[in-house]
């Protein structure tokens, strides 16, 4: 049978996940939308509850498990991006604490504190995904990973990284007592280059909000780094300076593995 009404029980649950925070928490499953993402989510494990398929769009096979047909008027309806791909997935939520990871020698892990758009995230763990960061850590974020818009900004690259969730203080223990050299993004006049520090040993880079960087927490805990700009701006887009931050690492280790 094909769904064609909004008015459909599944149609509303998946237009409240979508939507309400609270409730995808509750429920402890969130949507994945479109083919890449989809099979990304199945290739690290991720656990599919059921999916929404319109076969007159989707263009690969159809996946095992609970399937639901849609109609193209319906998937519209609760796909983003409006009639791309044909397909929806429903999975369960995955939660691991920060002290299950267990770092190597040569670690290199992002931490960003207070990052509030879904964007912003999905963007900067691409960008740790693609150049080999080891772990990304979200102290006291107001972001939840399952937001479908940090999934969509991402394209999937959630799924294949370690993400932790955590507040400063926990981080902070985490990070010394695993011996990482810290470097906190504070512009002051102690700051080096960020093309100064070492990222074959073990290390960890603080980024802060856009609007006001590292909250105080952090001054004195870490040493102070910048990225050099020729420029007359004196900052860079948040996702923009961790790319920069997470080319560097994997450079220095290619140079010297």
């Amino acid at each position: 049978m094909v769904i064609e009404s909004f008015q459909n029980e599944k149609i509303k649950h998946i237009t409240r996940l979508l939507t309400d925070n609270r409730f995808r928490k509750k429920s402890e499953v969130f949507v994945v939308e479109g083919q890449q993402e989809n099979s990304r989510a199945q290739a690290f494990g991720f656990e599919p509850v059921e999916f929404f398929i319109c076969n007159s769009i989707l263009e690969t096979e159809i996946p095992e498990g609970k399937i639901h047909q849609v109609s193209e008027k319906v998937y519209e309806k609760i796909a983003y991006r409006g009639s791309s791909e044909g397909i929806i997935g429903i999975y369960k939520t995955r939660e691991a604490a920060l002290s299950s990871f267990k770092p190597e020698n040569n670690s290199t892990v992002i931490v960003v504190e207070g990052v509030e758009k879904p964007g912003n995230l999905g963007a900067i763990l691409r960008s740790c995904e693609a150049f080999g960061i080891d772990a990304l850590i979200v102290s006291d974020g107001k972001t939840d990973f399952y937001n479908p818009n940090v999934i969509r900004s991402s394209v999937g690259c959630l799924f294949g990284m370690k993400v932790f969730q955590a507040e400063n203080k926990e981080t902070l223990d985490f990070l010394q007592q695993n011996g990482f050299s810290i470097y906190t993004t504070i512009m002051d006049d102690t700051a080096e280059d960020l093309y100064c520090r070492d990222f074959t040993e073990k290390s960890a880079v603080l980024f802060g909000t856009e609007h006001s960087g590292l909250s105080g927490f952090w001054t004195g805990k870490g040493r102070n780094t910048l990225i050099p700009m020729a420029g007359s701006i004196d900052s860079l887009n948040l996702s923009n300076a961790v790319a920069i931050t997470c080319y560097e690492a994997l450079r220095q280790k290619k140079m010297h593995p």
